[in-house]
Order: C-alpha cells, then sequence, then structure tokens
C-alpha cells in the first residue's frame, strides 16, 4: 500500500462556510423576507396561477416532502395575496315567514349584518315600548270604547226587539253565557213542567208551533248579532292596524332608508312589516307581562318576537382582504357549520338563531388551507367538500339526518352560494393515490403546486436564507443568530442534503436547531446564539438519536460483528451500508464474502436464495454475471459457481450500492488474489464496469471510520467511493482532520480497473485486441483461472462421456 492512488482533495471533503465571508453580522440586522419561502419557485409559479384561475375545478394541490412546511408556505403565501383582495360580503339567517323550518340566507355588504341585526334589536325593543304606550292612550281607549258602545247597543237593540216578540207569544228570552234561548212563560213567569202537563195536547201543539216560529226569529237575530260582531271585530282590528301602522311606520322606516341598496334585505323587512302588522298583540303586553326566561340558556322561547332576529353567521366588518382560513380538525360540523340543539324541560328544541358557521362559511370568498392527512381522515367530509366545492354551495345539515340514521324535523336553511379557493397539502405519494384513485380529484384538483426539498446554493439564495433565519428568530421570540451561528447552520443545511451545492428546503429541521440552540444559549445566558450553540444542538439531537449506531458499533468493536480493518484476505472486502431509524440515519461497515468452484450456476448470492435481498440488490447481482461475460467470456464459457454474501446480515438485503464491493470480493476469489482490508468500498457498478454514484456517502465513510478509529488508525486504512460522489460529501471534522495528516484514505474512481489496483495493489490490466491481458496484472489471473474451469470442465465432460 506504499503507492500513492489518486484521493480526494481535503478541500472537497467539507466545505466549510466561512463567516467573515457572510453579508451579515447577525440576523438581528436584517429586516426578515416572507418566513417559509425560499426557494420555491415552481411552487409559487403554480399557487399564482391556480389562484387567478377562477374555475371551481383549479383548485391546488401543494405536494412536498415532510418538513418542508407546505402548509406554513401556503398560508404565509395566501396571506400575502389575500390583502391585496377586497373583502368579501356578511351573510346571515332569518326567519323565513312563509316556510319556518327553512331559514333563509341574505347576503349583505361588508359590515352590513351587524347592522342589520342591531336595526332589529333595537326595532323590537322599541316596539316593546312603544306599542303598549300607543294602545293606553286616552285617544285609543275613547275610540275603543265609542266601537264598544256601538256595538253593545245595537246588539242590546236586537235581543230587546226578539225580547219584545218572544213575550208577545208568551214566552221568555233567557240570555246566558252559553247563548240564547226561549222558554215557555205565563203572566211573564217560566211556566212550572207540573202546570205544563196539565195542557190539553191541542194546547201544547200550539205552543210548540209558537216556539218554532220564534226559533226562526230568534236565528235570524243571532246572525244579525253575528254580523255586529264581526263588524266590531272588523273596526277595532281596523282601528289596532292603524295605531299599530302609526307606530311600526315611524320604528322601521329608516331601516328602509338604511338597506335601500340591498333588495334582499328590503324584501326581508317588508315580510317583517307584515308579520308586525299580523301580531301586534304579541309586543302589547307589557315587559311584566312577557314569559318568563329558560333556565337552560336564558332565552324565552316562548316569547314570539324572538322571530325578528337577526343570526349574524359571517361578520366581515373588520377584515382587511379576502379571509385565508386553516382548519387543523376538518370535521364535518367543523366544515359546514352545525345546528345546535339545547334541552328545555326534557326536550331538544333550536330555531334560526342556533344555526353555526363552518370553516367552508368563514373561508367564503377567500381561501381554504387543509392538510390532507386530516381531511382524508373524515371520510363523509372530504366527499361533502368536494359536492360543495363543485356544486358551489354550501348546505348545512345535520349529519346523522343525511346518514339516514335519525329523520326527526329539523330546520333546514338554505344554502350560501360558494366561492373559495380550495389548497390541500400532502406528499407527492398522497397526491399519486389520490389522483389515481379518487375519480373526482383530478377533475377539481388541475394545479399541482410540487415543492422542492432543496435549492442552488448561490450568493441569493444564501442571503434568503438567513433572512428566513431572522424571520424565524423574530416570529418565534428567540436569540438572533451571530455570523459564526449563521455559517454552521448553511453547512447544517448542506449536510442534510448530501450535496456541498445545494440548500436543504427540509426547513422544519433547521427551524429545530435554531430552538434547540436557543435553549442552550439561554442556559449560558449569551447575548446571541453562535457557532458552539448550534453545533451542541446538532450534537445533542445526534445523542439522543443514535442510540442505536452505538450499540452496533459496540458489537462490531467487541468483534461480534465481525469487522477487519488489517490485514489481506481472498474473497473478502468491506461494504458500506446505511441503517435509518426514524430521522437519523448512520452508516454500518459489514463483511462481503464470495467462494467460487467449478460449475454452471453462475453468480448466486446466499441472501437472495434465502430470501431476505431486494429486487434491487438482485438487479445488481445479475450485473455482476454480464460484467464476468463481458470481460472474460469471449472466448469461452463460463465454467463457473460463485456464491456471495452479506456476513452477519439477519435482516432485508436491499439496493445496488455494494454491487461494486461484491465485484471486488468475486474477482478477488477468482483470482485467488488477496484484498487489504482496510479498505472499505462503496458504489454501484455498471455491466461496462462504471462505477455509478450512490446515496449516504458521508455516513457510510463516517461510520467506517469511527470503527478504524476505534481499531487503530494505521495510515493506510480508507473508502473507495464513486468519483461522481465527491460532491456531496459533507464529512464531520474528525475525518477531515484524520485525511488531512494522512492518517485516513479516500479514493474516488470511476471504473472497476482503478479499485483493483487499491484493494491488491496488482494493476487491473487492459484487454488487448486477442481478448487477453497482459501477463502479471489482475485481469489476467482472473481469465487464466476462468480458462482453467473451462478446460477442467470440458474434460470432465468428456470423461462422463
Amino acid at each position: 500500500m506504499a503507492k500513492k492512488y489518486k484521493e480526494v482533495r481535503v478541500r472537497d471533503l467539507r466545505i466549510c462556510i466561512d463567516p467573515k465571508r457572510l453579508e451579515v453580522d447577525s440576523t438581528g440586522k436584517l429586516s426578515h423576507a416572507t418566513p417559509g419561502i425560499v426557494g420555491q419557485k415552481r411552487a409559487m409559479e403554480a399557487l399564482r396561477f391556480g389562484i387567478g384561475m377562477h374555475d371551481p375545478e383549479y383548485n391546488i394541490f401543494m405536494a412536498g416532502p415532510t418538513n418542508t412546511g407546505a402548509t406554513y408556505i401556503a398560508r404565509a403565501f395566501l396571506e400575502d395575496v389575500a390583502k391585496k383582495s377586497p373583502p368579501p360580503p356578511d351573510w346571515c339567517y332569518v326567519y323565513n315567514f312563509k316556510e319556518p323550518d327553512k331559514p333563509r340566507a341574505l347576503k349583505l355588504a361588508r359590515g352590513r349584518a351587524k347592522d342589520l341585526r342591531k336595526a332589529m334589536d333595537d326595532l323590537v325593543e322599541a316596539l316593546g315600548g312603544d306599542v303598549p304606550k300607543a294602545f293606553s292612550t286616552d285617544d285609543y281607549r275613547y275610540k275603543e270604547q265609542v266601537l264598544r258602545q256601538e256595538f253593545e247597543q245595537n246588539r242590546r237593540k236586537n235581543v230587546d226587539a226578539l225580547r219584545e216578540k218572544v213575550e208577545a207569544e208568551n214566552f221568555l228570552l233567557q240570555v246566558d253565557p252559553q247563548g240564547i234561548s226561549i222558554i215557555p212563560a205565563k203572566d211573564g213567569k217560566i211556566l212550572p213542567p207540573e202546570e205544563l202537563a196539565k195542557y190539553s195536547p191541542e194546547e201544547k201543539k200550539a205552543m210548540r208551533d209558537r216556539g218554532d216560529q220564534l226559533s226562526l226569529v230568534m236565528n235570524q237575530s243571532m246572525i244579525e248579532i253575528a254580523k255586529l260582531e264581526a263588524e266590531h271585530v272588523k273596526r277595532r282590528r281596523e282601528l289596532d292596524e292603524k295605531v299599530s301602522l302609526s307606530v311600526v311606520e315611524k320604528r322601521i322606516r329608516p331601516i328602509f332608508e338604511k338597506f335601500k341598496n340591498h333588495p334582499h334585505a328590503l324584501e326581508y323587512l317588508e315580510s317583517v312589516k307584515k308579520d308586525i302588522l299580523d301580531n301586534t298583540d304579541d309586543f302589547r303586553k307589557r315587559p311584566e307581562e312577557k314569559a318568563p326566561q329558560s333556565p337552560v340558556a336564558g332565552m324565552p322561547w316562548s316569547a314570539p318576537v324572538n322571530k325578528y332576529k337577526v343570526n349574524v353567521l359571517i361578520d366581515n366588518s373588520e377584515a382587511e382582504g379576502a379571509p385565508v382560513v386553516y382548519i387543523p380538525n376538518p370535521t364535518y360540523p367543523a366544515l359546514f357549520g352545525r345546528i345546535e340543539k339545547e334541552a328545555v324541560f326534557g326536550a331538544l328544541v333550536t330555531d334560526f338563531t342556533m344555526i353555526k358557521p363552518g370553516a367552508l362559511h368563514e373561508a367564503n370568498g377567500g381561501y381554504l388551507v387543509l392538510k390532507a392527512t386530516d381531511i382524508l381522515k373524515w371520510y363523509l367530509a372530504w366527499e361533502a367538500l368536494k359536492r360543495a366545492v363543485r356544486h358551489q354551495e354550501v348546505k348545512i345539515e345535520d349529519l346523522s339526518e343525511m346518514l339516514g340514521f335519525i329523520t326527526t324535523r329539523t330546520l333546514k336553511p338554505e344554502p350560501i352560494p360558494l366561492d373559495v379557493k380550495l389548497v390541500v397539502t400532502g406528499n407527492p405519494y398522497l397526491y399519486e393515490l389520490l389522483y389515481i384513485y379518487d375519480d373526482r380529484f383530478k377533475q377539481m384538483f388541475k394545479i399541482k403546486a410540487h415543492l422542492d426539498d432543496e435549492t442552488e446554493r448561490n450568493r441569493a439564495s444564501t442571503r434568503q436564507y438567513i433572512q428566513c433565519m431572522a424571520g424565524y428568530c423574530e416570529e418565534e421570540d428567540l436569540k438572533h443568530i451571530d455570523r459564526t451561528g449563521i455559517a454552521r447552520l448553511i453547512e447544517y443545511s448542506l449536510e442534510l442534503t448530501g450535496n456541498k451545492d445545494k440548500l436543504t428546503l427540509r426547513l422544519g429541521a433547521i427551524a429545530d436547531i435554531i430552538k434547540e440552540a436557543n435553549y442552550w444559549a439561554g442556559q449560558e445566558k449569551a447575548e446571541h446564539i453562535d457557532v458552539c450553540h448550534v453545533e451542541k444542538a446538532v450534537d445533542k439531537k445526534k445523542y439522543r438519536a443514535n442510540l442505536v449506531e452505538e450499540r452496533v458499533q459496540e458489537l462490531i468493536k467487541k468483534d461480534i460483528f465481525w469487522v477487519e480493518t488489517h490485514g489481506i484476505k481472498v474473497g473478502q472486502i468491506n461494504g458500506l451500508s446505511t441503517l435509518q431509524t426514524g430521522d437519523y440515519m448512520f452508516g454500518k461497515p459489514g463483511r462481503i464474502t464470495a467462494n467460487v468452484s467449478m460449475g454452471k450456476d453462475g453468480v448466486v448470492t446466499i441472501d437472495r436464495e434465502s430470501r431476505l435481498s431486494g429486487k434491487l440488490h438482485t438487479k445488481g447481482v445479475i450485473i455482476l454475471s454480464s460484467y464476468l461475460r463481458e470481460h472474460f467470456a469471449q472466448d469461452k464459457p463460463l465454467a463457473l459457481t460463485a456464491s456471495l454474501c452479506f456476513e452477519q446480515t439477519y435482516g432485508m438485503v436491499d439496493g445496488d450500492s455494494a454491487s461494486s464491493t461484491e465485484l471486488f470480493a468475486l474477482l478477488s476469489a477468482i483470482a485467488d488474489v488477496p484484498i487489504f482490508q482496510g479498505i472499505a468500498v462503496t458504489g454501484s457498478v455498471s455491466q461496462k464496469g462504471e462505477i455509478q454514484p450512490v446515496g449516504g456517502v458521508t455516513r457510510k465513510i463516517e461510520g467506517f471510520f469511527d470503527i478504524c478509529k476505534h481499531k487503530g488508525l494505521t495510515g493506510s486504512q480508507g473508502v473507495i467511493m464513486p468519483q461522481k460522489t465527491v460532491r456531496d460529501l459533507m464529512l464531520k471534522t474528525e475525518v477531515v482532520d484524520a485525511v488531512k495528516d494522512g492518517k485516513f484514505h479516500i479514493y474516488p474512481i470511476k471504473i472497476i480497473e482503478e479499485g483493483i489496483e487499491i484493494l491488491t495493489g496488482i494493476k487491473a490490466g487492459k484487454r488487448r485486441k486477442d481478448r487477453t491481458y497482459p501477463k502479471g496484472t489482475f485481469f489476467r489471473l482472473v481469465d487464466d483461472r476462468l480458462k482453467d474451469m473451462a478446460e477442467k470442465a470440458r474434460a470432465f465432460a468428456k470423461e462422463k462421456q
């Protein structure tokens, strides 16, 4: 291993942000931009287009990975846009005098709903005092008395005339509360029954005939009296209406004038006026005579004047733009509103004043923001929401009645026209599922605002990133961050992306570190958050999550999980993989071994045969067979059976990032050439032997470095990695220092041949035109071994014949 091979330059192992080159001293000196909206050009353009399309089918699904702040970005963007839009109108529910169980919805200009409510409350209160007073005046009492006296006089004349006729025929006219009747009489007195019994049949018949004639006369008189009563009632009503009209007209006319530009309100006021005039008696009772209040809610349910109340559903009087509504628990009632009920003396009662709005009412004329995972938990609410947006109306229904469970009589409020732009946020996978399986979804959500999870690192995006930090500190009332802390946060962002040229847009992760660094700064009573506090927050976050990593490394250090970092071995190599535990990923070294023999099974993996490998891993192994055929089976058949194994793995193995590692082990076993165990390898390989990029390289290198450090750094250990993945390196400072001091090495390679020389110290060799390899090269040894196997297999086959 004395020969020098190409290594990754120290400056490429990790990018270090120089705090002195930042344009600010601290976030406290920045006027922050809109927090959270950094680098999302594609999504912002989609949002602008979506809200500009005034079509119920052009709703927006904002698809973004976890921690990209999709909901926050949507709300922040929409709130900024909504400020420039006019506020929507007010909505209220009023009594329907024609169909009392179907309250009417009134649309009024912004701020006028509460004006109408106050006007109606004042009207009812005023009439409650004015009407009794109007009917208590001397003038009204005099006119009422004149009408009654005139009626009584005419009635008396009618009765007196009837009495004279009855008495002339020896009968008496008896008047009592039950009515008028005719009784036989003699000498002005009631004829006793015993004396009536002494009459002869002829006399009785004559009396009965006279009584029948008088009954006809009496009936005619009764008809006349009824006409007199009807006339009296009519004239009394006309008098009452005249008095009522003068009072009501005086009070209601200003309300008509106030709402003269609202046709629906004027129509409602006409209905109110007519109903008040038809039910003046409801106002004639003095306050002390009115129904007592309900002990439940202080509402006099028996008071008929409650129907003149106005239930203000949506009041936009203080709104400064279009509404932006976000609801975290979008149940059906929360979205569509509800009709409340109260228990009064054992019965559930309700009226139109107990209709309550939902989020759709509040967002009407603006924007409704929902999380897909929240709304999809409530299937009925999701279906009803799509129906409401599609039909452009929001209907308040009783959920139990809608499901058909209970069909008791209840209110059926008039639907309200709906004009809302729906913005649903969720991850891209959920978007795909809805697009495929929900027929209505693709028709209603024609705008996909796709959030990225990373953005290019340049001067503009870096400044925007710092502005975002400043805004977050101000919003959460945290200590501001000095230039050293800012630099470390930017480095942490690059670590999350695994790319030195990309800043993460999973801003939730950055926000968590800022909050935790703020805690440590507070513990030290520091004025600002600096690099030490950020570093401590990162380290503590890692410590809280890396218990599994420590246990794995402990097993490796005790040689329970066998990983060798010294010496040489044939057909054995250290591979690198990653393990994910929640939000924490770490590198795990592991031995890969290969055995070869004559045969015809080709390359097989023990993991695959035991069904412990995935499809990607299987693909990688098939590529190995293809590589062998391409390089060594052009002039002979492969008479080879080779087995590969990930030693000491007890779970699924998947991915092709170790395919180059397996190939090195396989070639070593065929050539019978040992591999230096201090070098671990990661990278996938193509059929042509090209080393392809893989993910998690930083974590893999750090994991192997920790094991080498524990077992002792010799200066010859290191990692082979794909050349194209060098830009993804963000190694911890300890590894960078070890490389700088020559204690650890990182070798970037492009093709298998480069790795062969590093691992074995022997040149791989280049195939000549005659399809052979130069003597003394590694590939010549492989080719000779495979040729020997083919010849022995041929000879063996001949012997069997």
